[in-house]
Parts: structure tokens; C-alpha cells; sequence
């Protein structure tokens, strides 16, 4: 098993993916939301083309295969983080936690930033500032909440982590 030490982040937009690269990480997303979740809804739906797309993910050294992706869009309200994944075998193991910070200090820092978060990974956006929005709702058949990190939010939640690492 190999350890956090040997996890490299990758970014890119679209035009950027070589193509063994864009089956991985689409493969990755359809074998969880598609198959895993028993959700048939249409996994490619135009928005990983955009010009404006930051897609990013999380490889081990020596490996290429992804084992963590997330991918940012621009939104008239901000940013959207979306298709937060990870292989089976590396959940709760914090690459997701990883890959979010790493999203959030990178392509969000100052920006507000909304998602969808199924119920069960709600503290994993609320340790990062996010805070709930609304009702819950079904999301091809999976509870969901609707969630915020203000820009303001976002400033002090890194200070906070800087005053941290003091």
C-alpha cells in the first residue's frame, strides 16, 4: 500500500488531458456514479469540455492510474465543485480530503464555491469551510445537500489552517 508521500496531484483542462488520461479519469467516474451507485444518467454531460474547466486529480508514484478526481466549473455564482470520486479501495483514507484542499487553495482560494454533497460526505466539506444550503434533495435517487463556502469563508478558513501550521 502505498503512502500519502507518494500521491502526486495532476490539473489540467480539457485540451490539456491526453486521451489514455481522459478514459481513466471518465472511466473512474462511470465504474463509481454510473455502475457502483446504480445511477443511469448521462455521466458525460458537455461540461468537462468547457474552456473553463479545471479537472484534478490524485495519482501514486510509479502508478497513473487515478485513484482520487474532482473536477471545478465556473458558474454564474461562482465555482461548482463536482464528481468527487474515489476508487473503492482508498476511501476514508483522507485522498479526497487531499484533493479538495487542494482544489480550494489552487483554482477557488478567493472564490465562493457551491456543491452538491451526498449526505454521508457532508463533514468532509464542512471541515473546509462549507456550510449547508436549503433542503435535502434526490440526486439521481441519492440524498443530497447543497452546499457554500462564501469567498469570505474562504479567506478565513485558510488563515485559520496557516495560524495552525504555526
Amino acid at each position: 500500500m502505498s503512502s500519502m508521500s507518494d500521491v502526486c496531484l495532476h490539473t489540467a483542462t480539457f485540451s490539456q488531458l491526453d486521451a489514455k488520461t481522459l478514459y481513466d479519469l471518465l472511466r473512474l467516474r462511470v465504474d463509481v456514479f454510473v455502475v457502483e451507485q446504480d445511477c443511469a444518467y448521462a455521466e458525460l454531460d458537455g461540461r468537462d469540455l468547457e474552456l473553463t474547466t479545471t479537472h484534478l486529480w490524485l495519482t501514486f508514484r510509479g502508478d497513473e492510474r487515478p485513484v482520487a478526481y474532482l473536477r471545478v466549473l465556473a458558474d454564474t455564482e461562482g465555482l461548482r465543485i463536482g464528481r468527487v470520486v474515489t476508487v473503492p479501495g482508498r476511501r476514508r483514507t483522507g485522498l479526497a480530503g487531499l484533493l479538495l484542499d487542494a482544489a480550494l487553495h489552487t483554482v477557488a482560494s478567493d472564490r465562493t464555491v457551491r456543491l452538491h454533497a451526498q449526505l454521508s460526505a457532508v463533514s468532509l466539506y464542512a471541515k473546509r469551510g462549507f456550510v449547508t444550503e436549503g433542503d435535502v434533495f434526490l440526486e439521481d435517487d441519492i440524498r443530497h445537500i447543497a452546499m457554500v463556502r462564501p469567498a469570505a469563508a474562504a479567506t478565513g478558513h485558510q488563515e485559520r489552517r496557516n495560524a495552525g501550521a504555526r
